[in-house]
């Protein structure tokens, strides 16, 4: 009982605007004393945000594919490209690195080799998923 009497007087105090600048600031002071951020599933959103903390896109990406890789203790396989690693990629229309939103331009994602157009995977399951 005691925590819910606590909680509810503190909760309706926390804005999340606040709650949000307070953890982009955590995030960056923690990167910034050396700690390894991740991103938990590197959505798009999760990437812009990064950016918004004040993070750079390239940084911002880097958190999110070889950062994410090197938790997983799988860097040597995954998370960046190079030669012998996983070429599962994504291909946007832009220029991430200088206007992060483009990362929402997927035009080809490739998994294990093969090429999938997202226009044509948008197209084939329109009505099928997703709220209609």
């Amino acid at each position: 009982m005691e925590y819910l009497t606590i909680r509810g007087f503190v909760l309706p105090k926390i804005t999340l605007p606040n709650l949000s600048a307070k953890q982009m600031l955590f995030e960056r002071e923690f990167a910034a004393a050396g700690g390894m951020l991740v991103a938990g599933y590197a959505g798009q959103r999760e990437i812009e945000l990064l950016v918004k903390a004040g993070f750079s896109p390239v940084e911002a990406i880097h958190i999110a594919t070889q950062n994410g890789a090197e938790v997983l203790a799988q860097g040597d396989r995954i998370g960046s490209i190079a030669k012998g690693k996983q070429a599962d990629l994504v291909v946007v229309v832009g220029d991430p690195s200088t206007n992060i939103s483009d990362i929402r331009n997927v035009d080809l994602v490739f998994r294990k080799g093969i090429a999938y157009s997202s226009a044509r995977l948008f197209g084939a399951t329109k009505g099928l998923v997703g709220v209609q």
